[in-house]
């Protein structure tokens, strides 16, 4: 069994990480971090619980500490990071001296020699860790997810990008309040409301997919070559992010087949059968009305992406259009860095 702690616990993406962390076969909850108004206290007093389930009674007990890792427990091996990201961006690097982190942050996204990782999508980065920790001269390491809406739109494209030849990427989402945190997004201004702009949101899935979906050459990463555009609005669902994906091909192509490669895609999780990874990383329905968040957010436990809508688009040549939607927090935040962890745990430690 490897310990593992978990930064910003008191925090949604925090609590979430506790609530997938249950009953894990590999990882146990031993340290929960958090701010200095928490430290001291017992984990149930310094939380309010956010989640549509009981806190866990294994962390309950569980005394908070300060996010420095002098007051992390040497017997942890793993912590998981839902920090912000100013405040990540030097803790983090503390915490790697000694310790695997884990992720969900955006300060060392796609930075050199840190590992941007969808395991079914680009697990040979990982590579990049011995590099790292040479140029640090650390004995941990920090390996990175993707930001929520790029990961559910990563995972639907990968099948396509390896069998295709792909000239474009339009991307239009709808965001989830949740996405935000607890008090991201005041009621008033969401109620019977879209709010068209998420700061730094399109930015992130034009950059971040590209590199996802690029080529690892050993020693860095080489974007992909199709043009990608993303617009992404904030909507009144509380969980699983919504997006409408526009794609051109370079050639005709039968929607049949493209149907069949992302249905049947599966990845390293499923071969290795990590505990996290769902069986079929990409769901595909057939009816005219799905998905829809609310019954389609938790497909895969929250770690599978649901596509719906799969037709060829009849205004432009060789392309198509189809619906996804993937969980947020829990494909998109908490669950990509255990999910990272587990892989790493499998091939790493």
């Amino acid at each position: 069994m490897v310990n593992v702690g978990v930064l910003g616990a008191t925090g949604m993406v925090g609590q979430r990480f506790i609530q997938l962390l249950e009953n894990h076969p590999d990882f146990e909850v031993t340290a929960l971090a958090a701010s200095s108004r928490s430290a001291g206290k017992r984990y149930e007093d310094a939380t309010t619980w956010y989640m549509n389930n009981e806190m866990p009674e294994s962390v309950k007990d569980i005394e908070v500490i300060e996010t420095t890792p002098e007051a992390m427990d040497n017997d942890v091996d793993i912590v998981f990071s839902s920090l912000p990201a100013d405040f990540a961006l030097t803790v983090e690097k503390a915490y790697a001296k000694d310790y695997v982190v884990a992720s969900n942050a955006s300060a060392h996204r796609m930075k050199k020699n840190i590992p941007l990782v969808i395991p079914e999508v680009n697990p040979e980065c990982l590579d990049m860790i011995d590099a790292q920790q040479k140029e640090n001269d650390w004995d941990g390491f920090i390996v990175t997810n993707p930001n929520c809406s790029t990961i559910a739109l990563a995972l639907t494209l990968k099948p396509i990008v390896d069998n295709f030849n792909v000239n474009s990427v339009r991307v239009s989402t709808m965001q989830a309040v949740s996405g935000a945190g607890y008090n991201g997004v005041p009621s008033m201004a969401i109620i019977d409301n879209l709010v068209p702009y998420i700061g730094g949101e399109e930015e992130k899935m034009e950059s971040e997919s590209l590199y996802l979906l690029g080529k690892f050459d050993g020693s860095d990463v080489i974007n992909a070559d199709f043009k990608l555009s993303a617009s992404c609005h904030r909507v009144p669902v509380i969980d699983g992010h919504t997006e409408a994906v526009f794609i051109e091909l370079d050639d005709k192509f039968d929607i049949d087949d493209v149907a069949d490669k992302m249905a049947n895609f599966k990845g390293l999780p499923q071969e290795l059968n990590l505990f996290s990874a769902p069986e079929n990383p990409v769901i595909v329905k057939n009816e005219n009305d799905r998905p829809q968040p609310r019954m389609d957010r938790n497909a895969g436990n929250g770690m599978a992406v649901t596509v719906g809508r799969l037709r060829e688009d009849q205004a432009f040549d060789n392309s198509f259009k189809y619906v996804l939607v993937g969980h947020n927090t829990v494909r998109g935040a908490a669950g990509a860095s255990i999910l990272n962890a587990e892989l790493i745990n499998d091939k790493i430690l």
